[in-house]
């Protein structure tokens, strides 16, 4: 293919996004006025889902919140389906994101947000789709033409859905009157606030550290890890090193009539994503993204010392 072939895909591929783009005007409406107000008014977090190529977009949405004053991270729906609902709490808000509104992967998180009057904002093409029929307030866009040749991978309406949020992002901000001293706290380039504080400074230890021995039944485990509130277990053997790690996600995989009897170890997923306590609230913060986790064990020589949950890193920024 010659260079003037690729140039003339390039910029067709730049006409039908920037045509997709210009379509937006028109979303930003009363419905888009109501998500801002109720996202300000949300005491807790905002929390972002979707799946596939809008998992990828709501990331770097969270991101893109935090980093501008309004906390919040991502959960990939299916994960929501396999434990990570019981990291939305009642005063949080989510945000979906899905171009046809249908995606099936979505109905578990609907119906929490339902079943405990947590507020949902969708982002979608699909004015009848369940989603937004489900949804406390809709934003709607105009079903783009993709700018894949068959009209099917997501392209256009990835793009659409990257610059509502960033319009989400910025109108929160200005709302909030986020100023540029509290961007830079953010920001390596200001050698400023939570990227230089150390874990140490920040993690539970002690008696809040939930754990349990390796040959305790669940029965006793599961009132130890409901009693300290992390979501998640983590099993020590005899010498109190760390060998694996009990979450919400693991019980629910192992939900039966005998799962009270079976022991911890049992039931533990092996070699635990671990950190020590001299870790950089920003690496750990990257740690847990990367992972798609929301809690860390902090270890010496391989024995917890210390325990932080994604709550405890995003609250430095509020």
């Amino acid at each position: 293919m010659k260079q003037k072939q690729i140039i003339d895909i390039a910029k067709k591929t730049l006409s039908i996004e920037i045509k997709g783009l210009k379509s937006l005007s028109s979303t930003f409406n009363q419905n888009f006025f109501k998500a801002i107000s109720k996202l300000y008014e949300t005491k807790g977090m905002i929390i972002i889902t979707g799946v596939g190529k809008s998992a990828h977009i709501g990331n770097k949405i969270a991101a893109t919140l935090t980093s501008t004053g309004t906390p919040s991270f991502f959960i990939h729906a299916t994960e929501a389906s396999h434990g990570d609902l019981g990291n939305i709490k009642k005063n949080d808000c989510i945000i979906a994101i899905s171009n046809s509104g249908e995606t099936t992967e979505l109905i578990n998180i609907i119906n929490y947000s339902k079943r405990f009057s947590i507020p949902l904002i969708s982002i979608t093409s699909n004015p009848k789709s369940i989603l937004s029929k489900k949804s406390t307030h809709s934003i709607i866009y105009k079903k783009p033409l993709e700018a894949c040749p068959l009209n099917l991978a997501p392209t256009t309406s990835t793009t659409i859905s990257l610059v509502i949020g960033d319009c989400i992002a910025v109108a929160l901000l200005k709302i909030k009157g986020f100023k540029i001293n509290q961007f830079k706290k953010f920001h390596p380039g200001g050698n400023l606030g939570k990227d230089l504080i150390q874990i140490i400074d920040i993690m539970h230890k002690g008696k809040d550290l939930p754990l349990s021995l390796h040959s305790e039944k669940m029965s006793s485990s599961l009132l130890t890890m409901t009693k300290k509130g992390f979501g998640c277990l983590g099993v020590v053997n005899k010498n109190k090193i760390l060998i694996g790690i009990i979450t919400d996600g693991d019980l629910r995989r192992n939900m039966n009539n005998n799962l009270l009897k079976k022991s911890a170890s049992e039931i533990m997923t092996k070699k635990p994503t671990v950190i020590d306590e001299n870790t950089l609230v920003g690496e750990a913060l990257n740690i847990m993204n990367k992972k798609q986790i929301t809690s860390l064990f902090v270890c010496k020589k391989n024995k917890p010392v210390g325990i932080i949950h994604m709550h405890d890193l995003l609250r430095l920024s509020s």
